[in-house]
């Protein structure tokens, strides 16, 4: 209650610990004097929150520094956002944070660590030697220091918003309250949003040429890359290399939205109001949230794959593929090869998730000793690899699900159903068959990456995301 002891209190507290850090007596406490009372007191340097709240940007006086009162307020709004942390952590609401609930709390981030790791954790912030830690040592250890790996590990090791390889098959990133409430969450989507959108363009050509040799490639007429790209400058010229690519464009809003809204809904049925999952709720839930896009923009996904292979002169445009297949196909053509696709998700996000979980897991457990920020060269590593052993698991689907939404528009092609198709293509290619095109799919990996990374820095730059 304010005005009551506690409140009292705690302004005493705040005042002692004003006077502690104020080595010059000048009223006023700034990022020096913090630095240096921190490193009295036995901590480290203070953590970027801190910095900037204590900063003079934070300040309504320009001389720098805060005075009592306004360090006073910065340290209120600093101890309700730890209490809200703590009790999250306090998984059994009996007032303190065991070893247990330490593990449980990086478990539900994706991260295991050893008994000895989470002791060691505890044991840093346990000053009386219970080995449990109460409120006031939780908030005592964190008011001015950096909240550890609990909330960086989220920050740091997002993948799906950073990198588009022209698949939209990955589980969505978690985005934390703090970024909700301040809306860096829909500045992150843009900022993805806009990176697919580049690279995608700029990788247009080899993902025509993997649909290309997905669908017109076998045994019998040995299509190569480089006979693939030859055929296809001879039939359309050089522009005919970024056929499809305006709708593969266009569909990224819409599909990164409404995953995005599923997601968040998914998320509060599995887990009610708690803000993180475990690793395979993130995959049963993401999962059902790419499932239910598609489902709703799985009609582009066909007009993408007819626009990709269509001849010069078939089709005016977007509109006139689409009424085109309505009036000779019908509307159930704007559904053929859904269900391969929707099957695909599971084997993508699930392997990509895994593998992306591994790498990080791997990494924390023996590097990140100061910080959880891996760097940009291992974040992208591992993204690249975990989203590339997705992309070989899923691939044959892929490659079914293509061919599908393609057969209708190709003469003499027959008209065959999931299962059917697969058969052929054993019985006629064998397993290679299955694996079509996925040369080319695998050179655009790196050069998407790099695009929708450069694109994706400069994006968040521009609209204000702010970076820890």
């Amino acid at each position: 209650m304010r005005g009551g002891p506690s409140d009292a209190e705690r302004r005493q507290r705040w005042g002692r610990l004003f006077e502690e850090l104020d080595s010059n007596k000048d009223g006023r406490v700034d990022v020096r004097e913090l630095r240096q009372g921190l490193a009295r007191l036995g901590g480290g340097d203070p953590d970027p929150d801190t910095q900037q709240g204590i900063s003079p940007e934070g300040d309504t006086d320009p001389g720098g520094g805060l005075d009592l009162e306004e360090f006073s307020r910065y340290l209120q709004e600093r101890e309700q956002r730890l209490l809200l942390l703590f009790h999250s952590l306090d998984r059994n609401q009996d007032g303190h944070i065991d070893v247990s609930e330490i593990q449980q709390s990086f478990q539900a981030l994706g991260i295991s660590i050893s008994l000895e790791q989470a002791e060691k954790i505890l044991h840093s912030m346990d000053r009386d030697g219970t080995m449990t830690i109460d409120w006031q040592e939780w908030r005592d250890h964190f008011l001015l220091h950096s909240l550890e790996n609990v909330e960086d590990v989220v920050y740091f090791w997002k993948h799906s918003t950073v990198l588009d390889i022209g698949e939209c098959l990955t589980v969505p990133d978690e985005f934390s309250e703090q970024e909700k409430l301040t809306g860096m969450w829909w500045k992150q989507l843009v900022a993805g949003a806009v990176a697919g959108a580049v690279s995608r363009t700029g990788t247009a050509p080899l993902d025509r040429l993997k649909v290309f040799m997905q669908v017109h490639a076998s045994k019998t007429n040995k299509l190569n890359i480089l006979g693939g790209l030859k055929s296809m400058i001879q039939e359309g010229g050089m522009r005919s290399l970024w056929r499809g690519n305006g709708i593969n464009v266009l569909k990224i809003a819409p599909e990164s939205a409404i995953k995005f809204m599923a997601y968040e809904q998914i998320k509060r049925a599995i887990r009610g109001q708690q803000e993180t999952l475990h690793v395979q709720e993130r995959f049963v839930a993401g999962s059902l949230a790419g499932a239910t896009a598609q489902t709703i923009i799985y009609p582009l996904e066909v007009l993408k794959t007819r626009l990709t292979l269509r001849r010069t002169g078939q089709y005016k445009g977007l509109l006139d593929c689409a009424r085109q297949i309505l009036e000779r196909e019908g509307p159930r053509a704007l559904y053929r090869g859904y269900l391969p696709n929707v099957l695909g998700i599971i084997p993508y996000a699930g392997i990509d998730l895994a593998v992306y979980e591994t790498l990080k897991n791997r990494w924390l457990q023996q590097y990140s000793h100061d910080s959880a920020d891996p760097g940009i060269l291992v974040l992208l590593a591992c993204g690249t690899i975990s989203s590339t052993c997705g992309q070989i698991a899923s691939y044959p689907l892929a490659l079914v699900r293509t061919r599908m939404q393609a057969q209708a528009s190709i003469e003499g092609a027959p008209q065959l159903s999931m299962l059917g198709l697969l058969r052929h293509i054993l019985s006629q290619e064998g397993v290679w068959g299955l694996y079509r095109g996925i040369a080319p799919n695998f050179m655009k990996v790196i050069p998407a990456v790099s695009i929708s990374y450069v694109v994706y820095e400069n994006m968040k730059q521009a609209l204000g995301v702010t970076s820890r």
